[in-house]
């Protein structure tokens, strides 16, 4: 079976996680959950199908009722061996026969559902003509905090790929830059996150002098020049759980501006860090990194929010950004990634996953965060 994740969680885990899902949707006025394919399914149960197709799975939860798993015959056995199966009941349905009229037997005829973000357009429409009663919302909608509070195993999980992460640092840092292309460099990354454990690659970017200016920029055939400062932003998954880190290093000496600009994000990495704390909103974080930044005169050059929960995908809830009022919790985990991109010349972003303790925070990437200077 693919996609399963690590035998650190147990039955009982995924009983707890579906009963606590179905809770927090009736708290939140729903009359269930359902969940499709993907990383919520997987965080639930432990079960991935090992091919996601036109036909339905589902994961049916209520508050008060046992949660059943909609599943293709075909799929069923696999589904017996999930992690999570002994808390679940299977409900399989055969080709040929009405998968969303099984499905329908399950739900209330009027209710309000929270569904998963990436449910196929088909089969939420195959269930609201099966019931047209019933209306939807997004999870991350209807429970942005569902996965975000990670558990002591979770972080266990996360701190390891994090340490992963900075492994694959210390080894790139060492390598040789110049006159490389960008595509080199990230295909070493990628193999060095492999190499320290990681089972998914997610993004390894590159990017390097004017290309840095690009906070996503796609790696290319630019040669790497002396004198460039280059974005290293890279991530994945191990052992289910997701790394995400960015430094900014210089090939050769760097002028006396790129020295400053990287230390002004350095500064205001630590200033979000240092916002870390419960019952701080999410947006205390961005605007503490932000005002740093801006009381520089830089504000116009930071372009994104400040940084996205981490977990069993590398992008989740929650978000530091502006707006968002949700509280710290301990346990919460997501990314502090201040930047600075001056279009045509250079970028600087410096990126930790930072976890929320009992009375601050915990960075979960621990590399140099001063200049590194490479070859």
């Amino acid at each position: 079976m693919t996609g399963a994740v690590p035998v650190s969680f147990t039955a009982d885990d995924y009983e707890a996680r579906m009963e606590r899902a179905a809770r927090q949707a009736a708290d939140a006025g729903l009359a269930g959950l359902l969940v499709a394919p993907g990383p919520d399914l997987v965080w639930l149960t432990g079960y991935t199908p090992t091919a996601v197709t036109e036909r339905l799975t589902l994961l049916v939860l209520a508050a008060g009722r046992d949660p059943v798993l909609v599943v293709p015959t075909l799929e069923a056995p696999d589904a017996e061996h999930a992690p999570g199966a002994r808390a679940l009941t299977l409900r399989d349905w055969t080709d040929g026969k009405d998968p969303y009229a099984a499905t329908a037997a399950l739900l209330d005829a009027d209710g309000r559902f929270g569904i998963s973000d990436n449910a196929w357009a088909m089969h939420l429409l195959g269930l609201q003509k099966a019931l047209p009663g019933t209306s939807y919302a997004s999870l991350t909608e209807a429970l942005p905090m569902l996965r975000a509070v990670k558990d002591a195993a979770e972080l266990e999980l996360l701190a390891a790929a994090g340490a992963a992460a900075d492994a694959a640092f210390e080894e790139i840092r060492q390598v040789t830059f110049a006159g490389r292309r960008e595509t080199d460099v990230a295909a070493d990354l990628a193999a060095l996150l492999r190499r320290f454990g990681h089972s998914q690659v997610d993004f390894t970017i590159v990017a390097s002098g004017p290309n840095g200016a690009n906070p996503h920029h796609e790696i290319g055939d630019r040669v790497i020049e002396r004198g460039d400062m280059v974005v290293l932003d890279f991530g994945g998954l191990k052992d289910g759980y997701g790394s995400d880190t960015s430094r900014t290093v210089h090939v050769g000496e760097p002028t006396d501006e790129e020295r400053r600009v990287h230390d002004l994000v350095r500064e205001a990495q630590e200033a979000g860090f240092r916002a870390v704390r419960p019952g701080a909103a999410c947006q205390d974080v961005d605007r503490a990194a932000r005002a740093v930044i801006a009381g520089a005169g830089y504000g116009e050059y930071f372009i994104h929010r400040t940084g996205h929960g981490i977990g069993v995908t590398t992008h989740e809830p929650p978000y530091m950004i502006e707006g968002e009022e949700q509280p710290l919790v301990p346990g919460m985990c997501f990314s502090v990634e201040p930047g600075v991109y001056l279009p045509g010349r250079f970028g600087v972003r410096i990126e930790d996953i930072v976890t929320v303790t009992g009375d601050g925070g915990r960075r979960l990437n621990n590399t140099a965060r001063e200049m590194v200077i490479v070859d």
